[in-house]
């Protein structure tokens, strides 16, 4: 499905916030050209965050630049200049994610860009934004989910501030970013104007929090508090959290604590009839509670809960997930190739339209491997006295 057909992105942006936007764009169908630097690339090639290194590169490259192609070109040669200039003047979307003032140094901030292409889409990513104190901060996912208050959510009142286990900041920002362009391209269709798209890492983690957030600024500036045990949600009453049960650990959310004692016969529950304790009690209810389903098997407990409409799950690590025939059922995995032959197994973008997933085969690209192929399709040859002024 090529539902972005003939668009054409120009991706100055690296690591993983820019890039999981420009992933969305490529699924959707957009040509993504990812402009890196010669000899080394994006960072992220070498970004290793696991000892899973496939074809001389980071596992995390080829999951989020997969169905995208790369120009190297070197952005202080006049050459290389010209030629991304003459790939500017023909794209409908310019990104990038670097701090504010960088893109200004190199001649390709947004100004700049829109004397090339006054129609142009332009996007990008910062850390923290573009005005104050913080600016010139690295835009890091993990000092982000700490500075926005995300790391102090996690985790039961006694442990320290705990962040999530992936990189949900750039993801969100990526996301963010993502729908931003893909709103100005319907202006666009429509006026035949661009216009500029701003996110930062920080305002997409607040965002992320909105929930939270409304009740502290509506709560006298009370902080959240995180129960003491199990805890799941620092604004949500008990049962809510994760529990081990005999042989495995079981996952309960909202649920009425009186019909949970009686279903599953724990008595002292029963006595928690005051709607109020549940939250104000929490933490003596959950010990309550966290005693008593270590008495039986996870499945002894979810053919008691499940059928009576309790909401509650297993908790599964990855080996056991892959294999239950709900996780099946999604078709998440992909396997995609890269021109050297690699196959590499990742996950497909999550949206469905119209029935179709949306998918394809190709692999991240290797660093400059379509130079020539870009330099024929768009003829952007080095003109001589470019050469000269070199």
């Amino acid at each position: 499905m090529k539902l972005l057909q003939d668009i054409l992105v120009v991706d100055f942006s690296q690591f993983l916030s820019g890039p999981s936007a420009s992933l969305c764009l490529a699924d959707f169908g957009a040509d993504v050209i990812k402009i890196e630097k010669p000899g080394t690339g994006d960072i992220c090639r070498e970004l290793y965050v696991s000892d899973v290194v496939i074809d001389g590169e980071s596992s995390i490259f080829h999951a989020i630049n997969r169905n995208k192609k790369s120009y190297t070109a070197d952005l202080k040669c006049p050459g290389d200049v010209f030629k991304i200039r003459k790939l500017i003047e023909r794209a409908d979307v310019v990104m990038h994610n670097f701090r504010p003032g960088v893109m200004e140094r190199l001649g390709f901030d947004y100004e700049s860009v829109k004397q090339i292409n006054p129609s142009v889409i332009y996007a990008s990513i910062t850390g923290y934004g573009e005005e104050g104190e913080w600016t010139k901060l690295p835009g890091q996912d993990l000092l982000l989910q700490s500075v926005s208050g995300l790391a102090w959510l996690n985790n039961s009142s006694s442990a320290n501030p705990t962040p999530m286990g992936v990189s949900v900041v750039d993801m969100l920002a990526g996301a963010h970013l993502a729908q931003g362009i893909l709103s100005l391209l319907y202006q666009k269709g429509i006026t035949g104007e661009g216009g500029r798209i701003q996110v930062s890492m920080l305002e997409s983690a607040l965002d992320f929090q909105f929930e939270v957030l409304t009740c502290y600024f509506n709560d006298g500036g009370q902080l959240p508090r995180r129960s003491a045990v199990n805890s799941g949600h620092a604004y949500v009453a008990a049962p809510y959290g994760i529990y081990k049960t005999k042989d495995d650990y079981m996952a309960l959310a909202m649920a009425d604590i009186v019909e949970l004692g009686e279903l599953i016969g724990c008595s002292e529950l029963v006595l928690y009839s005051d709607k109020k304790d549940w939250f104000e009690k929490r933490d003596e209810i959950k010990s309550v509670l966290a005693r008593h389903l270590l008495n039986n098997t996870t499945s002894y407990w979810l053919d008691i809960l499940e059928p009576a409409g309790i909401w509650c799950s297993r908790v599964f690590d990855y080996e056991q997930l892959t294999q239950e025939e709900g996780y099946k059922a999604l078709n998440m995995e992909v396997v995609v190739k890269t021109n050297n032959g690699i196959s590499v197994k990742t996950t497909r973008s999550p949206i469905t339209i119209d029935g179709e997933q949306l998918s394809d085969s190709k692999g991240a690209p290797g660093l400059g491997e379509h130079n020539n192929e870009i330099d024929l399709k768009f003829e952007i040859g080095v003109k001589p006295e470019i050469i000269d002024a070199k």
